[in-house]
């Protein structure tokens, strides 16, 4: 009798699987467990850097593409993509037949792939849930994600506490850290020569990281905002920049023309990078002195490299963040003071350490010690937090 349980992964966008890719390692050499991976959204479409073929250089067999990402710019484009994956992953799961599906995170692809997955009564392990970030329609995908799903990993015990409160039961939400930052400990990270080699590019002079993604919820405009980035980069000369693109976001793809107009205006002070690669990503930020824009990685990982991030408009308002996160509005002068105070604060000479609040590490093998013991999913009941009892009328 086969024992083997299949766990499947997925994984919409170069970002997540850079997060998930100790977890898909382990699971790969897992005696007892058997990887599946489907793979969809951003990572096949050229667009965007057509990052499967990275998946498979990594040595990773993908037992599904599914194609769901039309090239719109726009809210119904979106909504669209969303109704043609859920179709693509009906029948992927029909043919994998997966004893739990693995989901990181709160995009819109995320959505699709959960909803299809509880609805075909496959359990959905998620992480990251229990995070705010009001300036994205991710943080609605994020909650709704957490009520789909069975088994919850959350990136800190505040985040733990409101799976709960969303009515999770507890037993079922376990608090490992940030799953990103198991590459701290684990992935070997590429010299100064051989990064500069990987990318063409020279990094013996300071660099910013930009990587800024529209904001999709609110009025903020993402154009604005990242001509008012582009103008501040231009006040710090002695610094070249690394810009990575943007989501797949409506939105996204109104900030292309931006940075590669950028890009071309200043040729051997501005690299633009379809898809960094998440060991070249890491890499980079060990030699960065500044991470500048709204992505979740200028919060999460850039304070284990101990490198400060200039968070820019509200895209991530109200994450939890260290003390070594600016957060600055969208207009010039905030940017550039922005940039300036974390100089200053974590330049090349100081001293202050930065303390991630994501943890330390080690959130791979975390999940997999949940994985190996789970059984069958159970019917779910509805948790009421215990505070909330006297509230309820």
């Amino acid at each position: 009798m086969n024992l083997t349980k299949k766990v499947c992964i997925f994984t919409g966008t170069r970002a997540e699987y850079g997060l998930l890719y100790w977890l898909i390692k382990d699971i790969s050499s897992h005696q007892d467990l058997s990887l599946q991976l489907l793979v969809s959204g951003m990572h096949l479409s050229p667009e965007f850097g057509g990052t499967s073929r990275i998946i498979e250089e990594d040595g990773f067999h993908i037992d599904e593409k599914i194609e769901m990402l039309l090239s719109s710019d726009s809210p119904r484009g979106t909504a669209k993509s969303i109704g043609v994956g859920i179709i693509g992953y009906a029948d992927a799961l029909d043919r994998l037949r997966p004893d739990l599906i693995v989901v990181l995170g709160d995009r819109f692809e995320a959505l699709a792939i959960a909803q299809t997955a509880m609805i075909m009564r496959i359990p959905v392990f998620h992480i990251h849930g229990g995070e705010i970030t009001e300036g994205a329609y991710d943080d609605a995908i994020r909650h709704a994600i957490t009520k789909l799903s069975y088994f919850h990993f959350t990136s800190a015990e505040v985040h733990r506490r409101r799976v709960i409160q969303l009515g999770e039961t507890p037993e079922r939400v376990i608090n490992v850290g940030a799953i990103g930052l198991d590459h701290v400990n684990r992935s070997e990270l590429l010299s100064k020569q051989d990064l500069s080699n990987s990318l063409g590019f020279s990094i013996d002079s300071p660099f910013f990281i930009v990587t800024y993604h529209p904001v999709t919820a609110g009025d903020e405009s993402s154009v604005t905002c990242f001509e008012n980035i582009i103008k501040a980069l231009n006040k710090f000369q002695k610094y070249n920049v690394i810009i990575s693109y943007p989501n797949s976001d409506d939105g996204g793809r109104a900030i292309i023309p931006l940075i590669e107009r950028f890009s071309r205006e200043n040729r051997g002070r501005i690299l633009a990078l379809k898809s960094f690669g998440h060991i070249r990503y890491l890499s980079a930020l060990k030699f960065c002195s500044v991470v500048i824009g709204n992505s979740s990685s200028g919060i999460i990982e850039a304070p284990s490299f101990q490198v400060p991030t200039v968070n820019v408009g509200v895209r991530q308002k109200g994450r939890l963040a260290a003390k070594s996160v600016f957060n600055v509005g969208t207009e010039l002068e905030n940017i550039v003071t922005g940039i300036n105070n974390a100089l200053k604060a974590y330049g090349s000479s100081s001293l202050l350490p930065i303390e991630n609040p994501y943890g330390s590490g080690n959130a791979s093998k975390k999940i997999i010690q949940v994985i190996e013991k789970f059984d069958s999913q159970k019917s779910k009941s509805f948790y009421d937090y215990p505070y909330l009892g006297e509230h309820i009328t």
